[in-house]
């Protein structure tokens, strides 16, 4: 996957968000790590609607999910305020189909594609290296 210069990256699971800029161009990644703004985990309007093992999601299934709720909301400021003109998402995929219910048709616009896998904590280095390989 190709990434212009000033792209953003959000790398996000259920409990975390890491958001990187590339300072690099298209062909040269150089991802550069960006101070995350505040992400609101109050929305929990979707997690009713999961099935889960039991009746009623857990506790801590529902936080997960207002963050992510969260997360789309944050991402969705940043780009209407055009701070954010394109962004690849990299999300554990429950936390990415999460985020996905609460995307603007702006931020779409914007997305230049979603990677559905866990890298939260994971290195610099394995996070450039999984959008090489996509």
């Amino acid at each position: 996957m190709h990434i212009p210069n000033n792209a953003y990256v959000a790398v996000a699971d259920g409990e975390k968000l890491q958001l990187y800029r590339n300072d690099g161009d298209a062909g040269t990644l150089d991802l550069a790590e960006m101070q995350v703004p505040e992400v609101d985990g109050d929305n929990k309007g979707s997690g009713g609607r999961h099935s889960s093992s039991s009746a009623n999601p857990s506790d801590s299934q529902q936080d997960e999910d207002g963050f992510a709720a969260g997360i789309a909301a944050m991402l969705n400021q940043q780009v209407m305020a055009g701070h954010i003109e394109s962004l690849v998402i990299i999300a554990a995929p429950r936390t990415l189909g999460e985020m996905r219910k609460h995307y603007h048709k702006t931020l779409s616009a914007k997305l230049l594609g979603e990677i559905a896998k866990d890298l939260t904590g994971h290195s610099l280095k394995d996070v450039a290296a999984t959008i090489a390989a996509h």
